[in-house]
């Protein structure tokens, strides 16, 4: 591979894909939003196609508005990790855990069982919540901002600590001496915070990558300070290629500043995407998944972003001149100046919504070949070290990543051809880890 090799990794969570409409196709099944082998040939998809690593986002309440959709995030997610983790064998898992309401013993020996169970494959995206709704799921008040990032410190580092408690040099179980493991090598952390506490140890033994791989957010403040001490894998929703170097160079910095090496952290930027085989049958496949969202409401949607009322009546019918004179695109809608674009070039409200100007940024509906410029001109200018694709529909969406993006990028040199190695720390670069890390000094880790 070369330098500006891609990782690539894939959000589950939406049962049939990401956008408002693909649980509304005819081949989607509507109640198969609890069926968590709909998300099992997902993940067999994608490793199909090589991909890094599943990443399984959560919000511990309803997240999304049932009238119109099923919820964002149904499943619990290390569980449907575990069940996923057999029916793979190579294709990292990355779950996703409240440092606010898991204490970390739980959360040391839930993942661990999914890294054991996955012979080296798991990750833990670490998240602070922050909505009223989840505490009051838990019956808790929400915390002050020091009192959130104080327990997520704590619950970090515990946790660490617990996964380093049972250590290599305990050995394998050996028949013929009876001894099963050197105890001496398995003590207990016996740690005391302001928030959360262990004694330890844990009673699983390490995997074959060590411990599983910390993934975060970007955030801003605490929480991206948090994230250059801790963490491996950040997820980035920037809203350009300029934002996006900026925020890759801030999270490298801090890493250093927090005695880690910067290419230890890699900038996985969200990516939300839409193929076909050329430009027009991309945006043709995405048309046909917003007329099933209901194309009445996405057409309001796309007035707000242009500032100009349409009739829905009118979706096939380029603008007219004083209705293209009438624009006045959203400013707090990121994508509004490239619906303006589209609308100047002629293209009816139909069309436009079909290149995803609705999507969460950055987005691109297009050609594998076109996914693949972008990727590589995120790369080569220092915005991302990879991508977590947001697919808009699972029941072809995954196929046309394996099958059509993914041979694009290796023919580029940007993908290996197969699986490098075995764990996710394989994967993404990183060298093995068990236990707190200890670069990190007690000054920093306050």
């Amino acid at each position: 591979m070369s330098k500006d090799s891609v990782l690539l990794g894939m959000v589950l969570g939406e049962m049939h894909g990401t956008h408002p409409g693909a649980w509304r196709m005819p081949t989607a099944d509507p109640g198969a939003y609890t069926d968590v082998s709909t998300l099992v040939r997902a993940a067999q998809g994608a490793e199909r196609g090589g991909l890094d690593y599943l990443f399984f986002p959560d919000r511990v309440f309803i997240w999304g508005d049932l009238e119109t959709r099923p919820p964002i995030v149904t499943m619990e997610p290390t569980l449907t990790m575990a069940a996923i983790a057999p029916a793979t064998r190579r294709i990292g898992l990355v779950t996703t855990l409240s440092t606010s309401f898991v204490e970390p013993y739980t959360i040391a020996r839930q993942v661990r069982a999914l890294d054991v169970m996955s012979h080296g494959r798991a990750g833990w995206q670490v998240i602070p919540s922050y909505e009223p709704e989840a505490f009051a799921n838990y019956g808790r008040p929400v915390p002050t901002r020091e009192e959130k990032y104080g327990r997520l410190h704590e619950t970090v580092q515990i946790t660490q600590a617990l996964w380093g408690s049972w250590g290599r040099e305990a050995g394998v179980p050996d028949k013929v001496t009876g001894r099963f493991a050197d105890t001496s090598k398995i003590r207990p952390v016996d740690l005391q915070g302001r928030y959360v506490a262990s004694r330890g140890p844990l009673q699983i033994p390490p995997s074959e990558q060590g411990q599983p791989v910390i993934f975060m957010p970007f955030a801003s403040g605490a929480g991206v300070q948090a994230a250059g001490m801790y963490a491996n894998g950040i997820i980035g929703h920037p809203g350009s290629m300029e934002q996006a170097v900026g925020q890759r160079d801030m999270i490298r910095a801090l890493a250093v500043e927090a005695g880690r090496e910067a290419d230890e952290v890699k900038y996985l930027s969200f990516l939300a995407v839409g193929i076909g085989a050329t430009l027009q049958e991309a945006v043709q496949r995405r048309m046909v998944l917003e007329t099933a969202a209901g194309i009445e409401e996405r057409l309001a949607h796309l007035s707000a972003v242009l500032g100009l009322r349409m009739d829905p009546a009118d979706r096939d019918k380029p603008l007219t001149q004083a209705q293209l004179a009438a624009l006045r695109p959203h400013p707090g809608a990121a994508r509004s100046a490239f619906a303006v674009e589209l609308a100047r070039q002629g293209r009816t409200p139909h069309e436009i919504l079909g290149h995803g100007v609705l999507d969460h940024v950055p987005s691109l509906v297009g050609t594998p070949e076109q996914v693949a410029d972008l990727m590589q001109e995120w790369v080569q200018a220092g915005a991302a070290d990879g991508f977590t694709l947001n697919v808009d529909a699972l029941h072809d969406g995954v196929d046309d990543v394996a099958d059509k993006l993914v041979p694009e990028l290796r023919r580029r040199g940007l993908r290996p051809d197969d699986y490098q190695g075995a764990t996710l720390r394989d994967h993404l670069g990183l060298p093995e880890q068990l236990g707190t890390d200890p670069r990190l000094d007690e000054e920093a880790r306050r």
